[in-house]
């Protein structure tokens, strides 16, 4: 059974920093492109972060372009958010998700594996 745990959330202050962890357990995860979304309280989820199969490609919301940094390691079947300059507006639970689609998407539809989320709140 396929599982991705997400680890890494908790509460901080504006301008400070996040890691996000996702760990991948019963999936031949180089097949699989990953991506971070999340979820505000009252709001839909949104696409946050994707990253290629291998790595070489990312995408991400531009909201938080330049602040948050999605990478992997298929060595270790992890992948991270690092996210840096936290913003109230940042506060949310975050999925990892993983697609077998080709590419990067930023479609929830495209993505067959999610976690279970973990919390971030940022306070200002």
């Amino acid at each position: 059974q396929v599982q991705l745990v997400e680890s890494g959330g908790g509460l901080v202050q504006t301008g400070d920093s996040l890691r996000l962890s996702c760990a991948a357990s019963e999936i031949t995860f180089g097949a699989y492109s990953m991506g971070w979304f999340r979820q505000a309280p009252g709001k839909r989820r949104e696409f946050v972060a994707a990253i290629s199969r291998s790595g070489s490609s990312s995408y991400y919301l531009d909201s938080v372009k330049g602040r948050f940094t999605i990478s992997r390691d298929n060595a270790k079947n992890t992948v991270s958010l690092q996210m840096n300059s936290l913003k109230p507006e940042d506060t949310a639970v975050y999925y990892c998700a993983a697609s077998s689609r080709n590419g990067i998407s930023k479609e929830e539809s495209d993505y067959g594996y999610w976690g279970q989320g973990t919390q971030v709140t940022i306070s200002s």
